[in-house]
This record gives structure tokens, C-alpha cells and sequence, in this order.
């Protein structure tokens, strides 16, 4: 019998193996109460219908002075930054001494199906600025925006700069004629009237559906990745705190996405200068502040070109173009962005805070 024989092991010891890791996967299943995610202290500090303001509250010291607004896509929740203690991009930003306000859009209903863009944009997400400025006693906040959240802060940075002192972009669309994304080039090609007309209220496992098929592997590898670790309970909470935030998905008010999707994925109306809100033209050359724009190399969802744009059509002069090796959400959740992410930008923004 040759050495390698040797070393296969007993189909009968490996049968039992996996009998024992599905007993403690059960036992430690059946320990769970609860999935905690968003655990950073915070404080409701605004609310306006049903999205709501919310303020981290932070023992550290406060080493950049002006305060920011962090604005998160529609799609799933803003819990994902936060999603456990110890892969926390905002509790890394607190300990380096940020101080953190947070928007929550809140999960609409279809009594808020014609909820617009212009209501997102100038009543939202205005009057949470506007509450921050009065409350803080400032002209200027800092803004960071995430994936859509991060269109929606382009839009209004353009649109108000004189309430904006730096803007901070992550893995954030803007620029929708580039061809290498799969996510862009489907909706180029579906009917969103017929859409929002037959939904109203567009249903968020609806989206996750239409997420989940860009890479329709992904759902098979996370139950052979479960199947692999669910006998740790450690690396088990890390797998249901994910899967926690990704099944948490909001639906959309219908008429937001419709302009959303039409006017800026399927006509490109930002990077072309040709979009409207309430009448007023938004032109990315008023973002006159400095700009760090932080993309994911390997976004699926965002791909970098949509993202990068950007900084070529702002009319600052101080813009910075920062690239992170990883996904869409690896730039939170990673291991690399716990070290790297959040000092980068505490650092960039302490060196604008005068």
C-alpha cells in the first residue's frame, strides 16, 4: 500500500466527524437568543416622518471638531458599518475621535410610495444637515455617504455647498455610461414604469433577489462556508450577524426609484449635468469642498469606474482618490479595513478641520 493510501482517512471516522460537528453546530444553534448587530451606543436626536437622526454617543476625545453625517444607501440598513464590536467602522471612527451622527431612512410603507427624490434629497436629508448646523452652532458639517447614500450626498453637496465642509464618498455611483458592470448594464434594459406601477412600493427582498443573481454562486458557498464553521460558535455569529443585515432589506418608496433608476442609471443624468431637483440643476462643479472618494476594487455592485468619475467632474481643487483591495462590503467588514479604512479618513479629514 503505497504512503498516500495511507494517509486517506476512514470514510466510517470521516462520517463520524461531520455527525459531531452537526451536534455541536445544533447545540450552539439552539444557545442563540439573540443576533445583535448596531450595538454603538446612540441617541435618537431627530426624526421627520419615519426617517430619524441618530447621534453616537463617544467617550473618547473629540480630535475633529466639525461633525458628520453619515447617509446610507436605501437598500439594507446602515447596521452593516457596526455590524459587531470588533468589525466596526464606526466604532473605529469614534475611538479615533469623530463625532458621528448617523441618517436612517427608516422602512417605508405604501402610504410612502411617492416619496421622491426631491423629498430624499431637500426635505430628508436638508433638514437633517440643517438640524445639525443649529444644534452644533455651525455653518459647515462634514458629510459621508455610503453606495446610494453616497449619490444622494454628491446630489446635495452640489446643490448646497455652503453647508459643506468636507465630503466623503464611499464605494458611491455616480458616473452610470461605463459598460463594466453587470448591475448597470441590466438596467439599461428594464422597464422600471412597469415596475413601480404593478409594486408601488418596491419590495426589498424583490432587490435582494435581483443582488443575490449577479452572482449566483455566492448563495452555494455561504452554506458550504456554514457547514464549515458552524461548529465554532464565534465564526457562527459572524456568519448570522451578515445574514441578519442582508435579509434586513427596506422596501423603497416607488417614485425615488423609479427617478433613481431611470434618471441616473439608465440616462446618466448626474455626471452629465442634466438632472433636476425642485427646479434646480445639479451641477457637480459647485462641490467645491474637498473630496476623498474611496472605491472597492473589486465591487461588484459599484464598479470602480462609476465611482472614480467623479473626482474629474467636481470643481474642487483638493480632491483625493482613495483605493481599497476589496468588495463592496469588505471595505467595512474586512479585517484590512478595521486597520486601515477609518484612520484614513480620521487623518484626512483632521488635516481639513480648520
Amino acid at each position: 500500500m503505497s504512503e498516500n493510501t495511507e494517509e486517506l482517512k476512514n470514510p466510517m471516522d470521516t462520517w463520524v466527524d461531520m455527525l459531531q460537528k452537526m451536534a455541536k453546530g445544533y447545540e450552539n444553534l439552539s444557545q442563540i437568543e439573540n443576533v445583535d448587530v448596531a450595538t454603538a451606543q446612540k441617541e435618537l436626536v431627530w426624526q421627520l416622518d419615519k426617517v430619524k437622526m441618530y447621534h453616537y454617543k463617544n467617550d473618547a476625545e473629540i480630535k475633529v471638531k466639525t461633525p458628520v453625517l453619515i447617509s446610507y444607501a436605501l437598500v439594507n440598513r446602515q447596521d452593516m458599518m457596526d455590524i459587531q464590536p470588533d468589525r466596526s467602522y464606526i466604532r473605529n471612527l469614534l475611538n479615533l475621535g469623530l463625532d458621528i451622527y448617523m441618517m436612517d431612512w427608516g422602512y417605508p410603507t405604501q402610504a410612502d410610495k411617492f416619496l421622491t427624490l426631491d423629498d430624499y434629497i431637500e426635505m430628508y436629508l436638508n433638514d437633517g444637515v440643517d438640524f445639525i448646523r443649529k444644534s452644533e452652532s455651525i455653518d459647515k458639517i462634514n458629510l459621508m455617504g455610503i453606495c446610494q447614500g453616497g449619490t444622494f450626498s454628491v446630489i446635495y453637496a452640489a446643490l448646497h455647498p455652503e453647508k459643506i465642509k468636507n465630503l466623503i464618498t464611499l464605494v458611491t455611483p455616480v458616473d452610470f455610461s461605463k459598460n463594466d458592470g453587470l448591475l448597470i448594464r441590466w438596467s439599461r434594459d428594464m422597464n422600471f414604469d412597469t415596475i413601480v406601477d404593478s409594486q408601488g412600493t418596491i419590495n426589498g427582498d424583490f432587490l435582494n433577489a435581483g443582488f443575490s443573481m449577479l452572482k449566483p454562486m455566492m448563495q452555494a458557498g455561504k452554506m458550504m462556508n456554514l457547514m464549515n464553521i458552524i461548529d465554532d460558535k464565534d465564526k457562527l455569529m459572524n456568519y448570522l450577524r451578515m445574514e441578519k443585515w442582508i435579509n434586513d432589506s427596506p422596501n423603497q418608496a416607488g417614485e425615488c426609484y423609479r427617478r433613481f433608476m431611470k434618471e441616473l442609471y439608465q440616462e446618466n443624468k448626474l455626471a452629465e449635468n442634466k438632472l433636476i431637483i425642485e427646479g434646480k440643476l445639479v451641477d457637480l462643479k459647485n462641490l467645491n469642498m474637498p473630496l476623498l472618494n474611496i472605491y472597492a476594487s473589486e465591487d461588484h455592485l459599484v464598479p470602480p469606474s462609476a465611482s472614480i468619475a467623479l473626482n474629474d467632474l467636481v470643481g474642487s481643487t483638493d480632491t483625493e482618490l482613495y483605493k481599497f483591495p476589496g468588495g463592496h462590503i469588505g471595505v467595512f467588514v474586512g479585517g484590512r479595513s478595521q486597520k486601515e479604512l477609518a484612520p484614513a479618513v480620521e487623518s484626512w479629514l483632521k488635516s481639513r478641520d480648520n
